[in-house]
């Protein structure tokens, strides 16, 4: 049996969870599935980056549920924590309201790292790059002001059991204008697991409709909310 691809995971009980799925993540999921079954991307031409050819593969891949669900959500704002090649970049950016804005931070530029980006996306001034590192408390603080105006998070972060949960933590301290829906990549791997069942807020597992190795729904309350 080929598989492109394989990691360890786990099979656990979801019913003894701290955080369960309420009812606008419920509807966000099914609308962002529904709005995924329809989107493509036109992005191989002219483009390269190793990820390239995974844009359109769906389910399995993420990138066009996540265009799905900026759609149904059309956030002002949205903050990706990991930029690497800036396929999932452009993914967020697909159905992205002209009057929006999509900030990108990274710890190294996406130009070095076989982009699927190119120079001319961000020649319009709706998509920017931050190099910083959130998960020292002083460069969060610096930034916190920009990611408390977030309507939409995607945390593509190291997976190490260390940048995920320092990330938690520090937006456990933000003030949000209102709670965000915030998107974790690869909550079905084993570094990811704990942290992902230790979300004691409204949180839906969504991993069918999106990346292989798991996509998870947040929408981030207040500590106790």
């Amino acid at each position: 049996m080929h598989i492109r691809h394989a990691e360890r995971s786990i099979i656990m009980s979801a019913d003894d969870d701290p955080g369960k799925p309420n009812a606008k993540l419920i509807k966000l999921a099914l609308d962002a599935a529904a709005a995924a079954s329809l989107e493509t991307f036109p992005l191989s031409a002219g483009r390269a980056g190793a990820d390239i050819q995974l844009a359109n593969i769906w389910p399995g891949e993420h990138y066009r549920l996540l265009a799905g669900i900026v759609s149904e959500l059309k956030p002002k704002r949205i903050i990706e924590i990991g930029t690497f090649t800036g396929l999932s970049t452009l993914a967020l950016r697909q159905r992205l309201p002209v009057e929006s804005e999509l900030i990108t931070l990274d710890i190294v530029p996406w130009q070095d790292c076989n982009p699927s980006l190119r120079a001319d996306d961000f020649t319009d001034g709706r998509m920017r790059q931050i190099i910083a590192d959130l998960t020292q408390p002083q460069v969060f603080l610096e930034h916190k002001t920009m990611i408390e105006a977030a309507d939409l998070l995607f945390i593509d972060a190291a997976k190490d059991g260390i940048c995920e949960p320092r990330l938690s933590h520090q937006l456990n301290l933000c003030h949000f204008r209102a709670p965000p829906i915030v998107i974790f990549d690869d909550i079905r791997l084993m570094s990811m697991v704990y942290v992902w069942r230790s979300i004691d807020k409204p949180k839906l597992d969504m991993t069918s409709f999106g990346h292989w190795s798991g996509t998870g729904l947040v929408e981030w309350t207040r500590p106790n909310q």
